[in-house]
């Protein structure tokens, strides 16, 4: 069993900055990418950040230049710096992570965490 677990998350007002963390825990044998989703009300769920084992980075163009991902392979962690918040950031944050477990070590998984709510006031 593997579990994602997000947090960080919460009200700002525009302009200001969040952090967010997500903990990958269970029986990993390795993690291979690991990312940031958000679906806002009434769209689709959409790629923010992502990140590599080898920590090359991609980002959404509406990101780009404010949001920072990173990754701690030894606490099997990503994490994603938010700053100059509008608005339209305003959804669900969901951590995506491609994991091979103890059991199955050969086949990397798409695991999710629960999601957490980024709220960006006017």
């Amino acid at each position: 069993q593997v579990q994602l677990v997000e947090s960080g998350g919460g009200l700002v007002q525009a302009g200001g900055s969040l952090r967010l963390s997500c903990a990958a825990s269970g029986s990993i044998f390795r993690i291979n990418a690991m990312g940031w989703y958000r679906q806002g009300p009434g769209k689709q769920r959409e790629l923010v950040a992502a990140i590599t084992s080898g920590d090359s980075t991609n980002y959404a163009d509406s990101v780009k230049g404010r949001f920072a991902i990173s990754r701690d392979n030894a606490k099997n962690s990503v994490y994603l710096q938010m700053n100059s918040l509008k608005p339209e950031d305003t959804a669900v944050y969901y951590c995506n992570a491609h994991i091979a477990t103890s059991q199955a070590m050969g086949i990397f998984y798409n695991y999710w965490g629960q999601g957490t709510q980024v709220t960006v006031s006017s």
